[in-house]
């Protein structure tokens, strides 16, 4: 696959059918992750697609999310109603949580150095991978934000050690399309040389289309 189709291409995909993932496929998935960069290997990966597990990870993962809204003084019917893409993406993330369940393969990423730089990359390398062999993704930190112990307890994560999960990646093939990923403007959220400088350069228009490709 092309580079920047990967690029162009790679969005959250939270509808996924229930097919499992190949283990030829998960390994290429993860030895690409492997090699995002890193200062140090202050890392750890835990695939999950035990069914029993994951049920349980369902439970914590609507928890989390039930917590997430209520921080935000907000019901699920309410995050579902909101216009636009606001709702879209809200309709989106509650599909995946009344069906997390069924995921296929959740990647679970730990990290022991200072902060998540190390891991993210990693994670966003096996989302691109992911893509390459037609395997939707999204990342989530909800489980990371709001179930970090539990999670630790179900999983057996020696804390003690320093690991502190960061994030989480349910992966399938996609109920849906692969499409170009909608975004504002980079004049609307690049600048130069401070907050509100120019960024020298204006596109109007997506600079690769899946006819490029």
């Amino acid at each position: 696959m092309d580079l920047h189709e990967a690029l162009y291409t790679t969005r959250a995909m939270r509808r996924l059918r229930p097919d499992p993932i190949p283990l030829d496929v998960q390994a290429r998935i993860l030895d690409a992750a492997i090699r995002a960069p890193t200062v140090a290997e202050q890392w750890r990966f835990i695939l999950v697609d035990d069914r029993a597990l994951m049920a349980q990870l369902a439970g914590l993962y609507r928890a989390a999310s039930d917590r997430f809204l209520a921080g935000m003084g907000m019901t699920r019917d309410q995050m579902t109603s909101l216009p636009g893409q606001l709702g879209r993406a809200g309709r989106s993330a509650t599909h995946l949580v009344e069906h997390f369940a069924e995921v296929p393969l959740l990647l679970i990423g730990f990290g022991r150095s200072s902060g998540a730089a190390g891991i993210y990359p990693a994670l966003w390398s096996a989302m691109l991978a992911a893509r390459a062999e037609g395997v939707g993704a999204t990342m989530t930190t909800m489980l990371a934000d709001e179930m970090a112990p539990e999670v630790h307890a179900l999983l057996g994560v020696p804390e003690e050690e320093g690991w502190v999960l960061y994030g989480a990646v349910p992966m399938g093939y996609p109920l849906g399309p692969w499409r170009l990923a909608q975004r504002q403007p980079i004049a609307q959220v690049v600048s130069r040389n401070g907050w509100d400088g120019d960024a020298g350069f204006t596109v109007t228009d997506p600079l690769w289309s899946p006819s490029e490709g």
